[in-house]
């Protein structure tokens, strides 16, 4: 058990989020550089995949160059191993987001230095917040005109309303950005840029209160840093382990993912303050990583990986124990034993066989079209389920038709094995069967990704019509009311998801109040369940 015991301990695995642009995808290449995983930042843009990031692999991310899919990368750095879960930027690609924090223990929020907080970042966070997960903040491209890191600090602690601690801070910024200040070490790192992709950059270290220090970074800087410490001293939250693990403070870090500046530092930082693989809620309890035996769950679903074998991968995280390939496995939702075929583990859509993985390891196994997004899998006989996971609330609805009504059976099956994945929702007409197909998305992007992926991989030709409703609830108690009944406004709409849930939908904010005032039993909820 040692051995297993070992493995588990080495494990980290986290999340990267931010809104789209703020560089988490340069961050994500310089950990796989200083991981040794690639020799050059850029390298992964070769002959092939000009202008790809290593991390985007489906067509259209090609066409349009942004991060529809979350990714999962794996590689070893100085005795630990890291799954990082690359999550798409894009806010229409949000709810694929939501699920992979889900198997995330810890989440690394980058900032951009010149725009703060943005939009996506807090919709992101709020999932954060929701299971108290540690976050870290990395505030990026200081190489670049920046805003007031005070400021940015307070917009962090006002708009997402968490607690900062910064580790490092800055000197200067764009042009004049001189280096950072550790305030554990009390050494001053000092800056110039790295090109070409090269790890190292050019840096001195020298300690606060050393002679030169005027010399190298100026006497106005130095002044303004004597300054910063001790206002910083004074007023930010002391570091506090607890809290950070709480998801209550998080440790602020500044640098240039671009220039390699900032990144190692911490990334090595991170690895000390994150923790081993963390324990997971059941129905009924918890499950400790380093019980013995093997136990997961599928948090996203991806079908046609590999446009010459039109095979669909459950990904599924590792919550405890020790994976081996072709072990016999009970899959609890669906109430049988299976074998775990094909394991793989991911560099984006490079593949590789795994024999073995452990708690806290992400893999990718072959789906013959029986698993769905939250199922548990086990190998002991004591079945158990994880918590749901939840569903997000879409925003834009469209009906759905297929143009060519020959093609009932392929559009069917199309539409239904894309929602298995979870990017989009299906509902249907409140009284009718499969007729009318509604289709629910979290950002309108998702219609366009659905059409085409309809037509390329189904070829199935599809109309859309969109609906003008927003808002969507789910009837929690829909065993003590009469949905039928429910007193309704003349913008409300009746539908149901596939496994015979009621939804209501408005096209009004304030109409989902007005219902719940009009029907005094009736519970609403904006989150559904798997």
């Amino acid at each position: 058990m040692s051995n297993i015991t070992e493995e588990i301990k080495k494990r980290r695995t986290f999340a990267i989020i931010s809104h789209p642009d703020a560089g988490k995808t340069t961050l994500t290449e310089k950990f796989l550089l200083y991981g040794g995983a690639i020799n050059l930042a850029g390298s992964v843009k070769g002959k092939k995949t000009a202008k790809h990031a290593v991390s985007d692999w489906m067509e259209i991310e090609k066409e349009r160059g942004i991060s529809v899919t979350s990714s999962v990368l794996q590689f070893n750095y100085e005795g630990y191993c890291i799954n990082i879960l690359d999550t798409p930027g894009h806010q229409d690609f949000s709810e694929d987001t939501y699920r992979t924090l889900m198997a995330a223990d810890s989440a690394v929020m980058v900032i951009d230095a010149s725009k703060g907080v943005e939009a996506q970042t807090i919709k992101l966070f709020k999932v954060c917040l929701l299971r108290n997960i540690p976050i870290f903040t990395f505030i990026n491209k200081m190489d670049r005109e920046a805003r007031d890191p005070f400021e940015l600090m307070d917009e962090i602690e006002t708009v997402l309303g968490i607690r900062t601690c910064p580790v490092n801070w800055p000197i200067g910024c764009g042009k004049n950005f001189k280096g950072v200040y550790d305030r554990q070490t009390r050494k001053i790192t000092t800056f110039t840029a790295a090109m070409n992709g090269q790890k190292e950059v050019e840096s001195t270290e020298v300690e606060l209160g050393d002679p030169q220090l005027n010399w190298l970074i100026g006497n106005d800087y130095h002044g303004q840093l004597m300054e910063d410490i001790e206002l910083l001293d004074g007023a930010s939250d002391e570091f506090d382990m607890d809290l950070v693990s709480q998801g209550k403070l998080s440790p602020a870090f500044f640098g240039s993912a671009l220039t390699n500046f900032g990144v190692e530092t911490f990334l090595e930082h991170f690895l000390n303050m994150t923790t081993s693989p963390l324990p997971r809620r059941t129905v009924d309890g918890v499950i400790d990583p380093f019980k013995e035996d093997f136990s997961a769950f599928v948090f996203k679903i991806q079908a046609n990986m590999n446009k010459a074998h039109r095979d669909r991968i459950a990904f599924m995280r590792i919550v405890s124990g020790k994976f081996e390939a072709g072990m016999e496995v009970n899959h609890v939702q669906g109430g049988r034993k299976i074998r775990l075929n094909q394991p793989q583990q991911m560099m984006a859509q490079d593949r590789k066989i795994v024999e073995e993985a452990y708690a806290g390891d992400i893999i990718g196994v072959f789906d013959p079209g029986i698993f769905s997004i939250g199922d548990t899998i086990c190998a002991s006989n004591e079945k158990f389920e994880f918590e749901g996971i939840p569903t997000f609330a879409p925003e834009h609805f469209a009906r759905v038709r297929q143009i060519d009504t020959m093609k009932r059976k392929q559009f069917i099956k199309g539409v239904s094995q894309i929602a298995q994945e979870g990017a989009i929702q299906i509902f249907q007409e409140f009284n009718t069967g499969m007729e009318e197909i509604i289709v629910g998305v979290v950002g309108v992007l998702q219609f366009e990704v659905l059409t085409y992926r309809l037509e390329n991989e189904y070829n199935v030709e599809v109309k859309l019509e969109k609906l003008p409703y927003e808002y969507i609830r789910w009837v929690e108690n829909k065993e003590e009311v009469d949905v039928a009944k429910i007193q309704g406004t003349s913008d409300m709409k009746r539908i149901k998801d596939l496994k015979d849930n009621p939804l209501l939908l408005f096209v009004n904010s304030w109409s989902v109040g007005m219902v719940e005032e009009r029907n005094p039993g009736l519970k609403l909820s904006e989150f559904g369940r798997n």
